[in-house]
């Protein structure tokens, strides 16, 4: 029996569930679920998501988690894109999800959404060295990707989707030659950006992935149209259709699903703005998708996650000018107290430990990412840039731990207070504040005879030692942690220094 993997996706409009299992070095698919959710029209007017929308997504969850009992958490990988990145409420939505599906659910950003989509794609494609563009139009979001074999090259996604348009102009479920012809103006409007980077001279084919296109082509081959394609001929036969029939309830068509008539029009209206914005002659069907660009990465046939996110953050370091060699320094600092601290408590080994330890050396290479902004609250805007950056391979969530812990690194505790009660957060923080004020100076510290410790069995306590006459060597450093001292007292957590 081969090794089981299996992939969630929460999109806008359907939920989906992929299971296959590794045979002779390859992911072959044993079971394949798909609801219609909709989530995606269950954001109010102030970003939260409905009760009724959040206990149809709970309620789908369910059926998922009964279906994944007795994977292990390696085979799995569930991840949400725009509806609950945008959703205000949506840590109330995954508390409960997680707990529901027996996994956690990773939210990700349009970009990281996009390289999987790509990843998907070009893993079901023959092997080829050919430019492509590929468009995937879900319910709320639409992501366009430039790559050369399996590689992409640019990412970019947009808020536009069939949800969001279809809800917006087609309101009533009403088809008119003007509606449409609004749709697809408001659509370039907002992807009109995407016309330089993704000009056709720099592609050689266009392919489609995901609901949206599929939905239009089992139409169109449903009426005799030619398959695994669409072409301009075809969008405006099936739009005609749609202005004749005049709404969504006298609509007709063979191989129109019910549950794909309220959104068709939004859909329609975005594949043919793109068709005339970018240029597109042919837009061939595409196979995979984000669920397969997510069996890839658990098959470590993709990127490998962890070289993916180092590129990431040295990307993100070099972009706002980052002093490098002093990040590694206090990243190198920020570690080896991170290790002696979970060795107190007998974690060292862990792999949650290991996990925190990659993602506070991260956090310590880019604690400066601000101060291209501003020197004095660096560490503020750092956080910001952070907590609203594009990260491939990041979930969102993950971001934001990178934003607390680089939001956190100075000044009062005051600011990051709730987070304290995460008590892993904790190890993190103090390693970096530590780190940050043994090199104040910019320069390799000495950390001989320096140990860090818990010295309770709550954990709260917390203990730095140094070595006799360090204090007198270093006296600007001394004084930094007796400071340091006085803001940790203010919290729950306490840290003692002893011949410092």
């Amino acid at each position: 029996m081969g090794t089981r993997l299996a992939a969630v996706d929460l999109g806008s409009n359907s939920f989906r569930l992929e299971i296959g299992r590794i045979e002779h070095g390859a992911f072959q698919r044993t079971e394949y679920l798909k609801e219609t959710v909709r989530q995606g029209g269950g954001l109010d007017e102030d970003r939260n998501l409905t009760t009724a929308a959040m206990q149809n997504g709970w309620d789908c969850l369910a059926r998922f988690g009964e279906r994944l009992a007795g994977f292990q958490p390696r085979e799995v990988r569930a991840v949400a894109t725009q509806t609950l990145r945008e959703a205000r409420n949506r840590d109330v939505f995954l508390q409960r999800a997680n707990a529901i599906l027996g996994f956690p659910i990773s939210v990700i950003s349009g970009r990281e959404e996009a390289r999987l989509i790509y990843q998907g794609v070009a893993q079901m494609l023959p092997r080829s060295d050919e430019r492509r563009i590929v468009i995937d139009i879900g319910g709320r979001s639409t992501e366009l990707i430039l790559g050369q074999g399996p590689t992409p090259v640019v990412m970019e996604s947009f808020r536009v989707g069939s949800i969001a348009w279809s809800n917006r102009y087609f309101p009533d479920g009403q088809f008119t030659k003007k509606s449409f012809a609004i749709a697809e103006i408001a659509a370039k409007a907002v992807m009109d950006e995407a016309l330089d980077a993704y000009h056709p001279s720099l592609w050689d084919a266009a392919y489609g992935s995901a609901g949206t296109v599929s939905a239009i082509a089992d139409v169109l081959v449903a009426c005799g149209w030619p398959a695994g394609s669409l072409t301009q001929d075809g969008l405006d036969w099936l739009m005609d259709k749609l202005i004749s029939a005049q709404s969504v309830d006298r609509l007709k068509l063979p191989g129109m699903r019910e549950d794909r008539k309220a959104i068709i029009g939004g859909g329609v209206s975005i594949v043919r703005a793109l068709f005339s914005l970018l240029g597109i002659a042919t837009l061939h069907q595409a196979a995979g998708g984000l669920r397969h660009g997510l069996i890839c990465d658990l098959l470590g046939s993709g990127s490998n996650d962890d070289d993916l996110r180092t590129k990431t953050v040295e990307r993100l370091a070099s972009k706002f000018g980052v002093d490098a060699t002093h990040g590694e320094r206090v990243g190198k600092v920020a570690t080896q107290l991170f290790d002696q601290l979970m060795a107190s408590t007998g974690n060292a080994t862990t792999a949650q430990g290991t996990r925190h330890l990659r993602k506070l050396n991260w956090a310590a290479q880019l604690h400066e990412i601000g101060s291209h902004i501003s020197h004095s609250d660096y560490h503020k805007h750092g956080a910001y840039i952070l907590d609203n950056a594009d990260a491939m391979g990041f979930s969102l969530s993950e971001m934001h731990r990178l934003s607390l812990l680089v939001l956190g690194h100075r000044g009062k505790l005051r600011k990051v207070e709730p987070a304290l009660e995460e008590g892993d957060l904790v190890p993190q923080l103090i390693a970096l504040r530590l780190a940050v004020i043994l090199s104040h100076a910019r320069r390799d510290p000495d950390l001989t005879g320096l140990t860090l410790t818990r010295t309770d069995a709550t954990g709260r306590s917390m203990q730095l030692r140094c070595r006799a006459g360090w204090a007198e060597a270093f006296p600007q450093s001394a004084y930094l942690l007796r400071e340091e001292v006085q803001a940790w007292q203010k919290t729950a957590w306490s840290l003692e220094v002893v011949g410092c």
